[in-house]
């Protein structure tokens, strides 16, 4: 889509630099308000871009030298919306309403500042197709926040960044990273990879097994994935492995080292009554959280470490 650039405010660097006429008075085709927070009232859309899945470098401290002196990753879907608010208000009346409407809708605030206490510089942003552009400029009374809503089906985070354009309208980017597991099934688990993997490191993560939140029944879906792996003890009969089931931190870690021991279970006992594997040739073991391959501060690292192991015995 057109007006994506590579900054956490990108369409707003374009306007300081006046590339954007004020002219323009209606949203940009195709664009929209994101569901979670209305615009500035009088507000049209410059600019606009959606990523179903990219990463994201939330700033939570001063940028300098391009970079935040404090930062977080995140993955999952983002949306940015640049939003032209109506010429007469200040940057600090339309930061004040999001940032009101934030607080309402039940976000915590990360991080905040304005004018220098902003910094000054290049941010690249993957989620973009532009070139970066520099909008942390002191002298346009920018301001920022950064904010936090935690939800059952995944955190929501926001980047807002407002400041005047050349001729002193305000402009506010709005940045919403919604995270959540990346879409599953579009690459298929491979025998030949899952051999390769171990025998290369002893080990093979399987995410195409899926279950239930909280619960040790695996799901029809999993059958592709139950396959290839009786593929790859069909084509390597003295293999025998360990089935390893691993979660996520989130809730007691005795709960957690109870289902990831009969989410193992359960696959020993799926390849063994259903696709005819040896019972000698699997052994069932739950590590819970303790052996994880991402951070579990965020969705996209706990869907990592929701996963089984095929380890050689």
């Amino acid at each position: 889509m057109s007006g994506s650039c590579r900054t956490f405010v990108s369409c707003l660097g374009i306007l300081l630099a006046g590339a954007i006429a004020v002219a323009q008075n209606h949203d940009l085709e195709g664009s929209k308000d994101h569901p979670i927070i209305s615009r500035y009232p009088g507000s049209f859309i410059i600019g606009y871009v959606t990523r179903e899945y990219d990463e994201y470098l939330l700033p939570l401290g001063k940028v300098a030298d391009d970079q935040p002196a404090k930062s977080q990753h995140l993955e999952g879907k983002v949306t940015r919306i640049t939003y032209q608010a109506p010429s007469g208000r200040s940057t600090l009346e339309v930061f004040r309403n999001f940032e009101s409407a934030l607080r309402q809708g039940g976000f915590t605030i990360l991080f905040s500042c304005a004018e220098p206490d902003c910094g000054s510089g290049n941010v690249t942003q993957s989620v973009n197709t532009d070139g970066a552009i520099n909008f942390w400029n002191n002298g346009f009374n920018q301001r920022h926040l950064t904010a936090k809503l935690a939800r059952p089906e995944g955190d929501v985070y926001i980047s807002l960044h407002t400041a005047n354009n050349l001729d002193g309208a305000p402009v506010a980017q709005l940045d919403v990273i919604e995270i959540k597991p990346m879409e599953t099934g579009l690459v298929a688990v491979n025998a030949d990879a899952l051999a390769g993997d171990i025998n290369r490191t002893g080990h093979a993560s399987v995410y195409g097994i899926y279950f239930d939140t909280g619960q040790a029944e695996v799901k029809p879906e999993s059958e592709a994935a139950l396959k290839e792996i009786t593929k790859l003890l069909q084509q390597h009969p003295d293999l025998k492995l360990y089935v390893v089931g691993h979660t996520d931190n989130q809730g007691a870690y005795e709960m957690n080292m109870d289902l990831s021991r009969r989410r193992a279970d359960a696959v020993v006992r799926i390849l063994t009554t259903t696709y005819g594997i040896a019972a000698a040739r699997l052994r069932s073991v739950g590590v819970g959280p303790a052996s994880p391959v991402a951070s579990n501060d965020d969705e996209a690292g706990r869907a990592r470490n929701r996963r089984v192991e095929l380890v050689k015995q």
